[in-house]
This record gives structure tokens, sequence and C-alpha cells, in this order.
């Protein structure tokens, strides 16, 4: 399973590009949960949109990971990023499935979907003996997500300015 190529029952996933800029903008316009992200709000969502991207195409390189373009299967849609992000959180080295859709896509089950492919995923692949999720305590959404796709909190710490909770899963549990 190549990591920049990966399926699921009505999702794929592809490497990011430049020309997905555009498509990404739309999630920083009139999203509520901007401010669970850490990010500077007071740039625009054409800044931001390409910002991220090039954070992926830069990871691709030096990590072989990051947020990969989310598309449905049926009709090509682009509807956000997920993927395996490499992590330190309190001095360990993490792999987090992290994941964002375009707020019209919320509540149908894209994001666990996401999530549990990427849980496959680094478990069958990286061989990770931990996936981890980075939340924000009051995105109930991804926390969501994070219990759906099998994790439980393992400590609360500060992350970029941010009161989060870790949620985690060892293999095999």
């Amino acid at each position: 399973m190549n990591y920049f190529k990966q399926e699921s029952e009505r999702l794929k996933f592809r490497k990011l590009e430049i020309e997905d800029i555009p498509s990404w903008r739309a999630f920083f316009v009139g999203n509520d949960r901007l401010k669970f992200l850490g990010i500077d709000l007071s740039k625009k969502p054409d800044t931001l949109a390409a910002e991220w991207i090039e954070r992926q195409l830069k990871r691709y390189e030096k990590e072989g990971l990051g947020h990969l373009a989310v598309e449905l299967k049926e009709t090509d849609e682009f509807i956000g990023v997920g993927g395996i992000i490499p992590r330190t959180l309190e001095s360990k080295n993490e792999f987090e499935i992290a994941y964002s859709l375009l707020p019209k896509f919320w509540k149908n089950g894209y994001g666990t979907e996401l999530a549990e492919q990427m849980k496959k995923y680094g478990f069958e692949k990286i061989k990770a003996d931990r996936l981890v999720s980075i939340i924000d305590k009051e995105n109930y959404d991804s926390i969501n997500v994070a219990v759906k796709n099998g994790m439980k909190v393992l400590f609360e710490t500060t992350y970029l300015g941010m009161d989060v909770e870790v949620y985690g899963i060892i293999k095999n549990s």
C-alpha cells in the first residue's frame, strides 16, 4: 500500500499539489472551527491554504508522510485533507492521525472513515506501536472521530498555545 495512493470505501487519498490551493482555500472561509488549529487567523484564506499545502510538500520530501488530499471516489471531488504526521510530544516521537474536512462535508462519516484508513496504514505499514490525535478540548466533533477510531485520552498538554487532549490507540488494542 503506497502512502500517497490509498483508498477506503468511499474515499481516495493522493498527494496534495499546488493546484489544490483554490479548493483548500474554502476551508478557511466561514469556518468556526479554525480556532482549534493553532494557526494565525489574521492571514488571508489564500495565504493560509498556500502555506498549509506548501508545508505538506516539504513533509513529503523530508518525512515521506503528511496531509493528503481527500477526494470522494464517486465524483473525484476534493473534500479536505488528512493523513499521518510525525510529531514530537513530551519529548517522544509520535505519529498523529490528523484530519480537516471542508465544512460542507461534515457529518457524513468521512472524518471517521479517513481516520480509520490512516490507523490501518499506520499500524500495518509504518509499524507504529501507538497512534495519536492532538485535539483541542472543545473540538467535540474531532473528539468524536477519535473515539470512533478506538482512541482514548492519554494525557493533556499545551500545543500551539492551545489546551489539548492527546488521544491515542495502541497497536492490537
